[in-house]
């Protein structure tokens, strides 16, 4: 043999080596001793609970065994799990694999918790749910009628290995069965049991059919979309978006709502369901299309929030709903960090319902900006779609999106998941600093357009209403405070009556007088600056300005009298006639001026 055929020999027999150790190996020394199944067709899943009692026949231990999946069924299998009873129970490991020769079988190798020795046994119980398998039968029916459905599956236990003896209980939602498979079945009440069966060929199949009232719930969840935002600055943001169907016999004929209150019928449709959502849930929303949905009770426990869900209308089989609900975490509960490393710990799907369906989900999970190195692990398996960037308020280059999808769910996927990231929390200051970058762009540019001037040419006539509008605010403060010194005056006149004091009386006077002229001579010097702008403008300071001449001549009268009053030389009852008719003038005179400065 020459060098060139010598290595390709060597190269078939390694790739024949590698191609068995990833195909599972039957086994074909194990017995199935005793199995006992368990079929619960209660709800509109199929739940099967199958205890094996597996027996080592053969000289050498073995640490695994094989699960073939009903090939009926094989399609609508949802969850499969596996379960020791030897001292504690403990869940197995359970993978699907292949088999040389068996191509077309669904097949699960199941590692053992410790090598099962030769002539020794264990007992082992597997849990499967299928959906989808019980067809409504008819397919039809009316308001009133109840629902009739079809269960199709295997009378013996379908396993690579022999079976020494086998029992399967198959228990119904209701005692009303149409027919069933006669074949050493026993009725009882609401179950059919059908066995013992004795020695049964490895891969045997023999027809189990069953045809019965179910009138429960026939809910799937065709689409579920659920949106996890996560935010460093304490919330983690939930909303699903739901279509849901009711899966079972289609409503023939018109809905009666009068005949459906009155008469309690339609018992396959469904009026409400509870959906469970974390105990830390706050902000809860439940909407659709058309708005907030007030049918709907909320009821906070210990360690869970109930939501009644309950639609704008009864669903019967074929109609759908659509609604989306929404609440708030805080993220302390399920975000742990270890200085720049994150890890996110949360539920891939919620308890919509009871006995849920959920055909499929998508999962997003939306990180905060400049999140890097992201890694999800799900404890089953996922379709992991690209990554995509989410854009909202303050977002420079996105926020990463973490996709996961799958398909055919049931209660048992209400698992945790963990999403690992890095993040820099220095990038916890981005957004506030662009808050206050924004508001200062803002600010600068309103200070530089006030103070700009984009006209062309000047607007004489602008200019002219900006200087006036300048001369009237400095006329305005000083008319304010010459006709607050009246008021001194009046206070000055009421101090000297009450103290006598002339000389302190006078002193006070001749401030007040001084102070008086100033404003009164800048207010002149105002005026000659308004007749260059305007001269009606001028003209009314002018009036006002006599205004004020007549209101200081009333004021010296008022301090005349108060003079002769504290000298003796007038009456009181004279000074207050004389003082009263002054004060009216007053009042009079300053009614004028404020008319005269509003028109200003």
């Amino acid at each position: 043999m020459n060098r060139v055929a010598y290595e390709l020999v060597v190269f078939g027999a390694l790739l024949a080596s590698c191609c068995t150790a990833n195909q599972g190996a039957i086994g074909g020394d194990l017995v199935n001793s005793a199995v006992n199944r368990q079929i619960d067709l209660t709800s509109q899943l199929a739940k099967f609970t199958t205890t094996i009692t597996l027996e080592n026949a053969g000289k050498t231990a073995t640490t695994s065994f094989v699960l073939a999946i009903d090939p009926t069924l094989r399609d609508r299998l949802s969850f499969i799990g596996a379960t020791t009873k030897d001292d504690d129970a403990e869940k197995l490991s359970v993978t699907q694999t292949t088999v040389p020769g068996r191509t077309t079988d669904v097949l699960f190798r199941v590692d053992l918790r410790k090598a099962l020795g030769a002539g020794q046994s264990t007992t082992v119980t597997v849990d499967e749910s299928y959906t989808h398998a019980q067809t409504p039968f008819p397919a039809q029916i009316t308001q009133a009628e109840d629902q009739l459905v079809l269960f199709k599956g295997n009378l013996h236990f379908y396993s690579p290995y022999k079976t020494v003896s086998e029992t399967t209980t198959v228990k119904l939602a209701s005692n009303k069965i149409e027919s069933h498979t006669k074949t050493k079945a026993k009725v009882e009440d609401s179950s059919i049991v059908y066995g013992p069966f004795e020695n049964v060929e490895p891969f045997s199949q023999e027809k189990l059919q069953v045809h019965y009232e179910n009138n429960t719930p026939f809910l799937a969840v065709t689409s579920l979309l659920r949106v996890i935002e996560v935010s460093h600055w304490g919330n983690i943001a939930v909303e699903e978006t739901y279509d849901v169907r009711h899966s079972g016999a289609r409503l023939k004929g018109s809905f009666s709502r009068y005949d459906y209150q009155r008469q309690l019928d339609g018992r396959s449709s469904v009026k409400s369901f509870k959906t469970i959502l974390p105990a830390a849930a706050r902000d809860v929303y439940y909407r659709d299309e058309i708005g907030n949905i007030s049918t709907s009770n909320l009821n906070e426990q210990d360690d869970a929030v109930e939501l009644e869900l309950r639609p704008r209308f009864p669903l019967f089989g074929g109609w759908k709903t659509h609604y989306y609900i929404g609440y708030n975490l805080p993220s302390y509960e399920y975000l742990y960090n270890s200085g720049d490393d994150y890890a996110l710990h949360m539920r891939f799907v919620d308890h919509v319902y009871d006995d849920q369906v959920i055909d499929d989900i998508t999962v997003k999970v939306i990180l905060p900006e400049g999140s890097k190195n992201v890694d999800l692990s799900v404890p089953f398996p996922v379709d992991r779609h690209p990554d995509e960037l989410h854009f909202t308020y303050l977002d420079t280059f996105g926020r990463p999106v973490v996709i996961a999808h799958k398909s055919n769910l049931v209660e048992q996927h209400i698992q945790e998941f963990t999403l690992k990231y890095s993040f820099q929390k220095l990038l916890l200051l981005q957004e506030p600093l662009l808050v206050v970058f924004a508001f200062y762009i803002l600010f600068f540019t309103v200070i530089v357009y006030v103070r700009l001037d984009f006209a062309i040419s000047k607007d004489e006539a602008s200019e002219s209403r900006m200087r006036m509008q300048g001369l009237l605010d400095q006329l305005q403060a000083s008319q304010d405070k010459r006709t607050s010194l009246y008021q001194r005056y009046e206070d000055a006149i009421a101090k000297f009556k009450s103290t006598k004091d002339l000389a302190g009386f006078t002193g006070s006077r001749k401030k007040i007088d001084a102070e008086h002229k100033d404003l009164t001579t800048a207010i002149k010097e105002l005026q000659g600056k308004l007749k260059l702008e305007s001269t009606d403008m001028a003209e009314k300071v002018g009036e006002l300005q006599k205004l004020d001449v007549n209101l200081k001549e009333q004021i010296v009268l008022s301090i005349t009298l108060a003079e002769k009053v504290v000298a003796g030389k007038m009456g009181k009852q004279q000074y207050v006639d004389n003082e009263k008719v002054y004060s009216a003038k007053r009042e009079d005179i300053m009614g004028k001026t404020e008319t005269l400065l509003s028109s200003l």
